[in-house]
């Protein structure tokens, strides 16, 4: 029966999370894809509560209780200019829990899981790993803890890219010998360096591009992780946030003249100086007949329309 429930609540709730996606597609029906969505999360919560290898619930609802009075805060009283910045902090906070379970089962199980689950488990932790430093930075250059300008330095992309090879021949290894604690743990910590030198090069400007792509990094930990535990849940959703977080992260690019190998390979927000005399010439955006339209019609939407709100506060450029 328990098993059947819970089958039950993993499958609504990854149709209310294909829902959720497909009404966040369109501005006027936004709101109602993020409470579907919100919903799909409750369902899958609870749905998780029944699972049969749980013995105890007692740190199940201290991690429910913690998480609410840390979560509601961060959602109703930041304000919507800090969302950004906000948003980063969610992902680092994700990905660094499934870290941390990779790397429990990793630590609990050992060469007992043999080459294949430890390779996956190789993979979830890396990505979360740099996902979560990753986002700690972009979070601290939004809200100006970190210098926003980009940093950068001769030989980095060369560096970042041997570094990525480095951690992905340490996997590969670790395939061959489970046992090699060492070089798991090892791969932790490069990962976690690889995320703050993958975030330095880029200015805090172009922070909302990498946001959506550190967003997809966290869908693919998400899904390495339900393949790890055999969870089919997370393997959906994981799917859905980490392909609609890349191609969000490509629309951005384009939306923003953005080259998308330069965000891959870094150092994309780095001011170029011009040649003496010479002015900077503003990019272009264009838009159609039909954009145009949608945005007048949502214009009476805006607080600021109004005759009844003298102030100005909250309301979009105009």
């Amino acid at each position: 029966m328990q098993r059947t429930l819970l089958q039950l609540f993993y499958l609504l709730s990854a149709i209310l999370f294909v829902l959720g996606l497909r009404g966040l597609s369109h501005p006027r029906t936004a709101r109602r894809g993020m409470f579907l969505a919100e919903l799909g999360m409750l369902l899958a919560i609870v749905g998780t509560l029944f699972h049969h290898e749980i013995l105890s619930y007692r740190w199940i609802v201290a991690g429910l209780v913690l998480g609410t009075v840390i979560g509601a805060p961060l959602a109703i009283w930041i304000p919507m200019t800090a969302v950004p910045q906000r948003t980063a902090l969610s992902h680092s906070f994700g990905a660094l829990a499934a870290a941390l379970v990779g790397i429990s089962e990793y630590y609990r199980h050992g060469a007992n899981l043999g080459a294949g689950r430890v390779a996956v488990i190789g993979v979830e932790v890396m990505l979360g790993s740099l996902t979560f430093t990753g986002s700690l930075m972009a979070a601290g250059k939004l809200q100006g803890i970190i210098r926003g300008y980009p940093i950068t330095y001769r030989g980095q992309n060369f560096s970042n890219l041997a570094l990525l090879a480095g951690m992905a021949g340490l996997i590969v290894a670790l395939a061959f010998m489970p046992g090699a604690g060492s070089a798991f743990y090892l791969i932790v910590g490069l990962a976690l360096v690889f995320g703050i030198l993958l975030i330095l090069p880029i200015g805090a400007a172009d922070m909302p591009v990498v946001i959506a792509l550190l967003n997809s990094y966290a869908g693919l930990t998400d899904a390495a992780m339900g393949f790890m535990l055999d969870n089919k849940i997370q393997i959906i959703t994981g799917s859905l946030d980490g392909s609609s977080g890349f191609i969000l992260s490509i629309l951005m690019c384009r939306a923003m003249n953005r080259s998308m190998t330069n965000v891959l390979f870094g150092a994309f927000g780095k001011v170029q100086e011009l040649p003496a005399g010479e002015e900077a010439k503003k990019p272009i955006r264009q838009t159609t007949v039909d954009e145009a339209a949608e945005v007048l019609a949502r214009k009476k939407e805006w607080p600021c329309a109004t005759a009844s709100t003298p102030s100005r506060a909250g309301c979009p450029d105009t």
